[in-house]
């Protein structure tokens, strides 16, 4: 299974977590660093991270004394790509409905929207540092100017 493909339960997407944030721990480390009102037992979080290594999400980096140390192999970028992938399969692809309940359960804001627009842009144009800085695309500044975009 290629790495971008690499399906994940909540639990286990918490526990690489953990492991992103750390870049690589022990088991015992992994455990250590959940919250501890919910902390689960260390042989669960170490059945999940050998199940995170059977899938090729994660790899031992190196042994310390009996404990082994895992890093990931799966950058968050790509394992939150395929969770949104997947959920906007679950909207027949469109993102709309999406964004719609995000709107009115107050989780997006005008902010994040002129954020995205940015994006937006860069990725129709290919630009990398027009959207950094906030610039409109050319066509935006066609029209603010009275031409035609």
């Amino acid at each position: 299974m290629r790495k971008e493909n690499i399906r994940m339960t909540k639990f286990e997407l918490e526990l690489m977590n953990v492991l992103w944030r750390l870049g690589a721990a022990s088991v015992r480390e992994i455990q250590e660093a959940l919250p501890e009102k919910k902390r689960p037992a260390y042989t669960t979080v170490q059945t999940i991270i050998y199940r995170l290594e059977e899938k090729g999400a994660v790899r031992r980096a190196k042994k310390i004394g009996n404990a082994h140390v895992f890093e990931p192999v799966v950058t968050q970028k790509s394992a939150y790509r395929r969770l949104v992938d997947e959920l906007l399969d679950v909207f027949g692809g469109s993102a709309q409905p999406l964004m719609s309940h995000l709107v009115e359960a107050g989780k997006l804001s005008l902010a994040d929207v002129r954020t995205l627009e940015a994006e937006l842009a860069r990725v129709e144009r290919g630009d990398e540092s027009a959207a950094a800085n906030n610039q409109p695309r050319k066509s935006e500044r066609k029209d603010a100017a009275g031409g035609k975009g």
